[in-house]
Order: C-alpha cells, then structure tokens, then sequence
C-alpha cells in the first residue's frame, strides 16, 4: 500500500553518535515534514484500525511523539513508557540492556489493565531490550502486547529476531542491515 523505501529516504544516519561506531538513525527528517509525517502516521493507523486495541503504548522518547499521533487517530489512550524517575504517579520499573549500556523504564502502576491490549511503539529496535521491558511491564499490569512496533530495524543487533522468538509479534517499515 505504501513505499516503504519514502520513509528510508527520509531517515538521517549520524555517525558516531552518541559514541564512536555507532551509526544512529535518526527520524527527526521525518518528523520536521508535514508530508513524511502523514506517510509515517498513515502506515501505522492503516495497520493498526482494525485491531481491536485499546490503548497505545509509546517509549520514551520517540516512541511518544509516534506513539500519541497513533493514539489519537485510532481514537485510543496513550500510556507512556518513561526512562527511570521520570513519572511523577506510582510506577513500576523493568531494567534492560541496550546496544550500549542498561537503563530501566517505568510505566504507571494504572497504566493498563487485565486483558487490555496494547500496541507497542517505539522508533527503532536494536537489541530489543526496551520493547522488551515495555512488554514485562504491561504485562505485569495484566495486559497484552497485540504487536510492537517500530519505524526502523536494525537487525545485525538481533532485536527483533530476540523479540520474535519469545513470542512477540513485531512490525518494522525498514531495515538497515549491513549499513
């Protein structure tokens, strides 16, 4: 339905950021136009109308900015899945390990509830660590991650494939393998 490749094009590599080797993706070229932004939301909404959610989750911090414009052209909640301290009401923590380092997320301790289901987005996977802890978390509040989703995969860091093999379902638009 969509040219996938339009949303490559529009996707900024920086080098060596935020440290020597790495090659980070960088979505903001897609954010700053009106028209990649559409595209970008458009995909998303187009796949997700149909399925039966009820709430939005997006990661801290990209995952927010997609994650909300999703949430509200489905007519759906928005939960957000912040990095550690950063919510002020009671949360729960899930700590993980990403391409360079470990953090841990917080989600609302009433974010979600028993059988809610959510969709899952962030701006890229990696190593899968986040999502991952993003689905411990809404699962522990007793809900279901229907899919995560995300803008970019990079799967020499084996994130999805790690995601996939312990049962999550997941949707990328590109991948920037052997980039």
């Amino acid at each position: 339905m969509y040219d996938t490749d339009y949303i490559r094009r529009h996707i900024r590599t920086v080098s060596d950021w935020p440290e020597p080797g790495v090659q980070f993706r960088d979505i903001t070229p897609l954010l700053q136009n009106p028209k990649t932004m559409r595209v970008l939301i458009d995909i998303l909404v187009h796949r997700y109308i149909d399925a039966r959610l009820d709430l939005v989750a997006g990661i801290d911090a990209r995952g927010f900015i997609i994650g909300a414009v999703v949430a509200y052209e489905l007519n759906l909640g928005f939960v957000p899945i912040r990095k550690k301290g950063k919510l002020p009401f009671t949360s729960i923590g899930e700590e993980y390990d990403l391409e360079y380092g470990s953090a841990t997320v917080e989600l609302h301790s009433d974010a979600c509830g028993p059988g809610d289901r959510a969709l899952l987005i962030d701006d890229l996977i990696a190593t899968g660590g986040t999502m991952m802890a993003g689905r411990k978390l809404i699962e522990r509040l007793g809900g279901h991650v229907v899919e995560g989703a995300a803008i970019v995969d990079l799967p020499e860091l084996g994130g999805s494939k790690r995601l996939r093999a312990a049962g999550l379902t997941v949707y990328t638009m590109v991948d920037f393998a052997g980039h």
